[in-house]
């Protein structure tokens, strides 16, 4: 059985805190539950990953690599600035999806820009919690084709 990694970075652990106007009124939690409960009916499983520490997610992506067959990430306000992440993705071989809950192209300037979609297969932004489903889907859609392809 398939099995994705989906790693949350800084302030998301905030979710149903920190600006509901934005990112709604449910919890990291809530979010967590929805995904096992999404994966347990795609047949496949999901482990879920967060940090607020900029090393722990580079330790996290470097991790997966062997374990997992897929990141799912929302890097948080790393997104815009850390290179540092940008090439712990570069360094693995799996597929990895950007998802940003909130739609960070029609909010403040400094959130347009990613350093890290370059080295993405995707990015989802401004699907809210949905966005995750829909990044889990494509990521298991692509490693089917791949797999298929190579047959």
């Amino acid at each position: 059985m398939r099995h994705y990694i989906v790693i949350n970075g800084p302030n998301l652990n905030r979710l149903g805190l920190r600006e509901p106007d934005i990112y709604g009124s449910k919890t990291l939690t809530d979010l967590e539950r929805e995904l096992m409960v999404f994966a347990e009916k795609q047949g496949f499983q999901v482990t879920c990953f967060q940090s607020n520490h900029e090393g722990d997610l580079i330790d996290a992506i470097h991790g997966s690599d062997g374990h997992y067959d897929g990141i799912v990430l929302n890097p948080g306000a790393f997104t815009h600035y850390s290179y540092a992440l940008r090439d712990a993705i570069a360094s693995v071989p799996l597929p990895v999806i950007e998802v940003h809950i909130s739609n960070v192209h029609s909010r403040e300037p400094f959130r347009h820009q990613s350093v890290t979609a370059p080295v993405t297969a995707g990015q989802v932004v401004g699907l809210g919690f949905q966005g995750y489903q829909f990044a889990l889907q494509a990521i298991h859609t692509k490693i089917g084709e791949k797999q298929h392809a190579e047959d």
